[in-house]
Formats: C-alpha cells, sequence, structure tokens
C-alpha cells in the first residue's frame, strides 16, 4: 500500500533548477528539508497558538495534536495533497458563546467533535456523490455568510474581554499588526500575526518596567491592579512534560452553536486543496472527499484528548507559493517538530503569558479578517447582491449571527447567534429559490434588482 511515505531525491538535493519545483513526492536533502520543517511550523505559530489560548484550551497540546492531525491527513491523502493542519479560528467564536452560557473547556471540546464527526461524514458524502454536492448544498451566497457572520459574532469579545484591559497596548498592537500585514513582504508579511505578539509582548514587558501595574479588568472581570506580563507560570512549567489532557462532555445546545462551522470548515478545504492543485499542477479535485474527511477524522481526535479542531492553513500553503517546495517530506518534519513542542510545558506557559491587551490588538485585525473572507468568497464567486433571493437571507442571517439575535423554543432551549443565523441563511436560501420567480434564478434573465448599483457606476463613468 502507498502512504506517501517515500521520495525521491530532487536534482542534487540542494536548490531547485530556476523555474523548477519539488513535487509533493520529492524532497530535497534531508537537512533542508528539516529547515522547511522548521519554517512550516513558524508559519502556523501565528494562528495555531493563538487559537487555543482565544479558546481556553492548552495551547501545548493544540500544537502537539496539530502535528498527530498533520500526520493523520499526510496518511489519508496518500501523500498527494501538501499540507499541514493547525487550530482553526473558526470555532473561537463558537468557544466564546459557549463559555458565556456556563460552559467549561469539556463542553466546547464535546462540540467540536460532533462537528469533526459530521465533517468526516461530509467527506465520505464528497468522496461518493462527487463536489456537485458541495456547490448544490452550500452555494457560494451561503458559505460566504456562514463565514462572515462566524467572524464578526466574535468582535464583542474583543470590545468587552480583551481590549479595555489594556486600551493603549492594544492600539498600539493593532497599528503594528496592520504595518506588518501590508508593508511586509514574502513570508514575513505571512506572519505578521506572530510578529505582532512577539512586539506586543515586548511592550507589555517594557511598559511595566517604566509605569508598573495597571489598573483595568483582568480576562473581563472586575477592574484591579495587576501587571500587563505576568510570568510567574513560566517559571514553575517544566521544561519537558506531557500537555493536559480532559475527556469530553456533551450538550445539545453547544452542539447546535459549533455545527455551523461545518460550513466555514468545508469552503475551506476545497478552497486549499484547488489552490494546491494549481501550484503542484496536479489534478486532486478527487482528493476533495478525502482531505475533509481527513479533517473530520484529525479533529476528532484532538478533541477526544481535550485539544481544539484542526483545518488546513493557508499560511503553510502561502509558504510553499513561495519557495516552490511541495514536497510533503517537509510537512513530516514539521510534524515531528510540533510534537516535540508539545512535550514542554514551558513553552506553553509562555503562551498562555499573552497579555490581554495584546490580544485585543490582535484579535480586532484577525477577527475582522475572518468576517472578510466571507465577502472574499463572494467576491470570487461573482455573487449579485442585488439580487433579492441572494440578499435576504444572507441579510437576515448576518444580522442575526453578528447581533446575537436568538429564539427561544422552550424554557430549557434556545437558539441563537452564529446556529440561527446560520440556520435562516441555508434554509431561507433554499426555501426562497423553490418559491422564486425564474428569472431570479437565472441571473443572466432578470429583470429589475432590488438594490440599486450604488457608487459601482462610478468604475464605469469614463467621461470623468
Amino acid at each position: 500500500m502507498n502512504l506517501g511515505v517515500r521520495w525521491t531525491l530532487h536534482g542534487d538535493g540542494r536548490t531547485p533548477a530556476p523555474g523548477a519545483v519539488v513535487r509533493p513526492d520529492e524532497r530535497l536533502s534531508w537537512p533542508r528539508t528539516a529547515g522547511l520543517g522548521a519554517q512550516h511550523v513558524v508559519a502556523m505559530f501565528g494562528a495555531s497558538f493563538v487559537a487555543p489560548v482565544l479558546m481556553g484550551l492548552d495551547p501545548n497540546l493544540a500544537i502537539m495534536m496539530s502535528g498527530v492531525a498533520t500526520v493523520i491527513f499526510l496518511l489519508a491523502t496518500r501523500g498527494k495533497v501538501p499540507s499541514y493542519l493547525g487550530c482553526s479560528l473558526s470555532f473561537v467564536g463558537v468557544a466564546a458563546t459557549i463559555r458565556a452560557t456556563g460552559g467549561d473547556s469539556a463542553t466546547v471540546t464535546g462540540a467540536v467533535l460532533v462537528v469533526g464527526a459530521v465533517l468526516f461524514a461530509a467527506g465520505l458524502a464528497v468522496r461518493h456523490f462527487g463536489a456537485r454536492i458541495i456547490h448544490a448544498t452550500m452555494p457560494p451566497i451561503v458559505t460566504g455568510a456562514v463565514v462572515m457572520l462566524i467572524g464578526f459574532n466574535l468582535a464583542p469579545v474583543t470590545a468587552a474581554t480583551y481590549w479595555p484591559q489594556d486600551q493603549w497596548t492594544a492600539l498600539l498592537v493593532m497599528l503594528f499588526t496592520g504595518l506588518a500585514v501590508v508593508c511586509l513582504r514574502g513570508f514575513f508579511s505571512r506572519v505578521a500575526i506572530f510578529l505582532g505578539l512577539i512586539f506586543g509582548y515586548v511592550l507589555s514587558w517594557a511598559l511595566d518596567r517604566i509605569f508598573g501595574q495597571i489598573h483595568s479588568p483582568a480576562g473581563g472581570g472586575e477592574a484591579v491592579d495587576h501587571w500587563r506580563l505576568d510570568l510567574s507560570g513560566v517559571g514553575q512549567a517544566d521544561w519537558i512534560g506531557l500537555p493536559s489532557f480532559h475527556a469530553p462532555s456533551f450538550e445539545w445546545s453547544a452542539i447546535l452553536v459549533a455545527l455551523p462551522v461545518v460550513i466555514a470548515l468545508i469552503a475551506e478545504n476545497a478552497g486549499h486543496v484547488k489552490a494546491v492543485g494549481e501550484m503542484t499542477g496536479d489534478p486532486i479535485d478527487d482528493k476533495l472527499g478525502t482531505a475533509i474527511a481527513a479533517d473530520g477524522a484529525a479533529s476528532m481526535l484532538s478533541t477526544a484528548v481535550g485539544g481544539p479542531p484542526n483545518t488546513t492553513y493557508s499560511e503553510n500553503i502561502g509558504v510553499m507559493a513561495a519557495t516552490r517546495v511541495y514536497s510533503t517530506a517537509a510537512y513530516w518534519a514539521a510534524a515531528a517538530f510540533a510534537l516535540l513542542f508539545g512535550l514542554c510545558p514551558k513553552f506553553g506557559a509562555v503562551v498562555a503569558a499573552i497579555p490581554g491587551g495584546v490580544l485585543g490588538g490582535i484579535t480586532v485585525i484577525l477577527y475582522g479578517m475572518i468576517g472578510l473572507l466571507g465577502a472574499q468568497i463572494w467576491i470570487n464567486a461573482k455573487v449579485d447582491l442585488r439580487n433579492p433571493l441572494n440578499l435576504v437571507p444572507a441579510a437576515a442571517g448576518i444580522i442575526i449571527g453578528v447581533g446575537g439575535v436568538s429564539l427561544k423554543i422552550t424554557d430549557n432551549f434556545e437558539l441563537g447567534g452564529i446556529a440561527l443565523g446560520t440556520l435562516v441563511v441555508i434554509t431561507g436560501y433554499h426555501v426562497l429559490r423553490a418559491f422564486a420567480p425564474t428569472h431570479l434564478k437565472e441571473p443572466a434573465t432578470r429583470e429589475e434588482p432590488l438594490l440599486d448599483s450604488g457608487t459601482s457606476s462610478y468604475d464605469d463613468d469614463t467621461t470623468r
């Protein structure tokens, strides 16, 4: 059985020839492959250790399980889809919502484990029926709206929890991170979030030395005097040890909040597989179902032991695009490095000590970027929002999801926020489409839009 763990040496194993690429079944020399693996680990750090902190989970376990998840993914796809699986940011809003209603880490991981199971089943369905099942049930207007409401639903977390802890540090970190994203080039622009965290870490340490303690809410609680950067946990942590594990627990209310993220993960996986296929030049569309199922299986394993869910990472796809090295051997090396980091509790303590103000500055940009990925889906698919068939369900679902609108069904059961917003988008679109007149279903014959073209008409004015 071919598991994709055999590679041929590319050229002399040192440097690819000009214009050449290192294919997934090729590798450079092992020292260079190890170096590329380390680069992939650094690339995923920016989001992969921020996400578990925001979700209230153990960052050490998150990093370690990202390595395990990557191994599962590479084996499942037989080395045909070079990708790294890191902690998914799509679940940050879900975790915040579950905790706000009294849930703990076990409740969060239990809900996400069910999502992983549904994602696994969806992958098997795609393998059997083909990618057309995705396009039929979740057209771009639906996936874009769901991704958007998931991202923007996080805004209150930044506004109420992180930013107030140290508003000036948050402002400076936001500005620095924004400049890093826009002004840096190549690899450094892809780790701009990571650089923003380092900047905020050092800034908080300096402000503590200069101004002393700050009087502000700590973790969304009462205002107290506290250090911006508390490293007491780092000194007490061991250099070598296992991360903290816990079993999941299952509550229907939490599961219903988490389930809509399946749509975002399917859209994310589909986009990443397509991007990798275009870069490598190999037709790997037939691997889409396998990739989705592998992502679901890896997330199930991670959450079963108390870790976060995982998904393919665009940061690492960006590294491949920059280096033109698509060797899966580099991802095996990255997975090995991640496993080693996961066995260092002191590393996890450093991550857990990230000041709240720093997270405030980072999340202002990060959460907004997650939400705007939904808009990017619409743009790429050329979704016409002047068509009421697209506009109405998306508008209603987004406002419900972002505003935290709730629907009380019984005394003990309530739908709201992300779950209700997603339900409105999906069912609203398909129900309206069933009753809509033909001219709204066929854009080419559509007569009168619900909204006018707005400022877009200025772009076509060549007389100015």
